[in-house]
């Protein structure tokens, strides 16, 4: 059983952009996207995956994730049956000291939304905060991709 432990925050410029190291398109939907147990899959790049989540800590930094290579035209066949709404995004990955920000670009129903996350050993861990971080969001549910699919940034 993995623990996942990462914050989330709103980006308030596209700095980030000239200091990303890799950049992947990523489509995704959801199998089932109640909170106890969500279950996504996604074409990231040339592979696909499947991930299931359980639900996070009072927090919200951290909760359960187990995560699954498979075919990407297993993926397209899955993303079928997804639930409504479908996330699509350009994820960047930024090196800032020790720690790698991944910062997702949304489009459609999403577009102009900008969220980046770090992965942390611990929920107290600190870390270097760059000039286009904004505002932590970490634990607001609005913000989780199993609720833009339903609520996109564009209906708020």
């Amino acid at each position: 059983m993995a623990q996942e432990i990462e914050r989330k925050f709103l980006v308030k410029s596209d700095a980030y952009k000239a200091q990303a190291t890799k950049q992947t398109r990523i489509t995704q939907g959801y199998l089932s996207s109640i909170p106890e147990r969500t279950v996504r899959v996604r074409v990231k790049g040339n592979k696909g995956f499947i991930t299931i989540k359980g639900i996070g800590n009072t927090g919200g930094a951290s909760r359960y994730e187990w995560e699954k290579e498979i075919a990407v035209e297993e993926v397209r066949e899955l993303l079928q049956i997804c639930e409504p709404g479908v996330i699509d995004k350009t994820r960047y990955e930024v090196k800032t000291g020790k720690h790698v920000f991944e910062v997702d670009e949304f489009y459609g129903e999403n577009q102009g939304l900008v969220v980046a996350e770090i992965e942390l050993a611990d929920e107290n861990e600190s870390f270097d905060k760059p000039e286009w971080l904004g505002q932590e969001v970490t634990g607001e549910v609005k913000y989780y991709n199993s609720m833009l699919m339903k609520q996109p940034y564009s209906k708020w």
